[in-house]
């Protein structure tokens, strides 16, 4: 299983956000500029984030995009089913398959544990971990 790349830059531009939010709001530009990610595809992101309820946004000259919540409050497990649509190993822990072995499957036992496992460790970790860890290293983004 890989990440799409919705997460993998979504969770970048939330830090990126975080990191410089006291310098006021974060344009995607700005945003671009210091991860080296597209700007047409950092926009389609500060949809799916301002659905999710991460980011808000401020129009006109002095305007960009600052976080709605404290990172301490953002975990990586909510980014990544927000952003990815869910988060399973397979699609019968998802639930979105019609298998007729579901009921009776040893192995679905093993990918839902493994899922649980992953989820629950993501949760674990939230935006200001992040954030704390990248000023301990110095972190280019």
């Amino acid at each position: 299983m890989k990440l799409s790349t919705r997460s993998r830059y979504g969770t970048r531009m939330l830090l990126d956000i975080a990191l410089h939010s006291g310098e006021g709001p974060v344009t995607v530009m700005e945003i671009s500029e210091r991860t080296d990610l597209p700007v047409k595809y950092l926009e389609k992101l500060v949809r799916l984030l301002k659905k999710g309820k991460y980011i808000k946004s401020k129009r006109g000259p002095k305007g960009g995009h600052v976080l709605a919540k404290d990172p301490a409050e953002i975990t990586m497990g909510a980014i990544v089913r927000d952003l990815e649509g869910g988060l399973s190993l397979t699609e019968c822990v998802a639930g979105r398959n019609d298998c007729p072995k579901m009921p009776t499957c040893i192995t679905r036992r093993v990918w839902a544990v493994a899922t649980e496992a992953m989820l629950r460790e993501l949760d674990n970790i939230t935006l200001g971990d992040l954030m704390a860890e990248a000023r301990d290293v110095n972190c280019q983004l």
